[in-house]
């Protein structure tokens, strides 16, 4: 983490311009899970107690570029405000006169959140005046969005243009620090575990993953291509042809890395309730589709597992919003869970829903909030966002 957090500047008296990702889960008006409003807390609380004022800036769905009611920020404002226990001032705008208004006029310990950015095609376009007109409204720049890092947009990069200091909050540093050290200086044996539908997505992360692990697990299926590869039927399983080259080529290249299911739990069709069975890899029935691994792969893998220092997971082992094809991915959790002393680092997305719903989520090391930005930051990209940022 060589780039500077909050704890590095003096914020007594600023206004400090802060970008979060409450791109939460909304139904009916109201939000339905607050885990990303949640984790933005400590670092408002700790501007707050240190005497400075708040600006919260945040996109919210896919408005395209034009305000939408249906992704205002008004039913956020009111989860944050209840979470925080202090009045939360939700502005009808992100920019503007009334806004640079609301924000001159604030005083410290107060909070103000700002409308959806994205009611803007200028934030998407990273359009320099109106990242100048963001940039206005503070007097410090925090980021604290690694969900968004991944993006040049004028909330999480345009504004560093025209206001410093620009550092990184709480959960921004949290996130550099764990996946940072993973990818730099692993305490090993280190193992990554791979998995979703599509090794296209993955290709380049596993290939800078291979470079750095002792182990690489993959299930999911992405393990379906790497059984073509192999020279397996796999029934009507979902496969990405044209990534079966780059599959041969891995195994050719890492075979002594690579760790693939050895058997899997087959079913007649893609539906909760199908007619499942479990069998070796190389023993899929035609008309039959791979949903998940299966036990003597959980064995085999936790096994592997059993002596890990530093762990990094990425993707489900199989369907697991189907609860009697989400054994594999719940025991990669319980076996994470189980690890003594180790780094557990869950990358986001998927892996991240699966933690949560095994109730093991509290037990692992570190859960990332981005799911794009920590494959990005796994494949060795520098992140925009992150890039922006004053280092120490």
């Amino acid at each position: 983490m060589n780039k500077k957090s909050i704890k590095d500047i003096d914020v007594k008296g600023k206004r400090a311009l802060v970008r979060v990702d409450f791109n939460v889960p909304m139904e009916n008006g109201q939000v339905t899970d607050d885990r990303r409003i949640q984790a933005a807390l400590p670092t408002i609380n700790y501007l707050l107690d240190h005497g400075a004022g708040v600006i919260l800036m945040s996109h919210l769905g896919r408005p395209k570029g034009e305000r939408n009611l249906k992704y205002s920020l008004g039913p956020v404002a009111a989860k944050l405000q209840e979470l925080l226990g202090r009045p939360v001032k939700k502005l009808d705008d992100c920019v503007g006169q009334e806004v640079e208004a609301a924000c001159k006029a604030m005083q410290p310990g107060e909070v103000i959140l700002l409308e959806n950015t994205r009611f803007y095609k200028e934030e998407e376009k990273n359009e320099p005046a109106f990242a100048a007109k963001l940039a206005a409204l503070g007097d410090i720049y925090v980021n604290d969005a690694f969900g968004s890092a991944h993006r040049a947009h004028a909330s999480t990069e345009g504004v560093t243009k025209t206001l410093r200091p620009a550092v990184a909050g709480f959960l921004m540093e949290k996130e550099l620090e764990y996946l940072g050290k993973a990818l730099a200086n692993p305490e090993q044996p280190f193992l990554a575990i791979m998995g979703g539908a599509k090794i296209s997505d993955k290709i380049a992360v596993i290939e800078n993953l291979l470079s750095k692990v002792d182990s690489l697990l993959i299930g999911g299926g992405m393990a379906n291509t790497f059984f073509v590869a192999q020279g397996h039927n796999v029934g009507k399983s979902l496969v990405e042809a044209e990534a079966v080259d780059t599959a041969k080529k891995l195994l050719a290249e890492h075979a002594e890395k690579l760790v693939l299911p050895v058997d899997c739990v087959v079913a007649t069709e893609f539906k909760a309730d199908a007619e499942a069975k479990v069998v070796p890899v190389d023993e899929v029935p035609a008309d039959w589709m791979i949903l998940d691994i299966g036990p003597a792969t959980i064995a085999h893998f936790s096994n592997r597992l059993a002596a890990a220092k530093t762990v990094v997971w990425n993707g489900p082992m199989g369907v697991f919003e189907f609860p009697r094809f989400a054994e594999g991915t719940f025991a990669i959790a319980k076996a994470l869970a189980g690890l003594k002393g180790a780094t557990t680092i869950i990358g986001g997305g998927d892996s991240a829903a699966a933690a949560e719903q095994s109730g093991l989520a509290d037990q692992m090391s570190h859960i990332s909030t981005g799911g794009g930005a920590s494959l990005e930051f796994l494949e060795g990209i520098e992140l925009p966002g992150v890039a922006a940022l004053d280092d120490k």
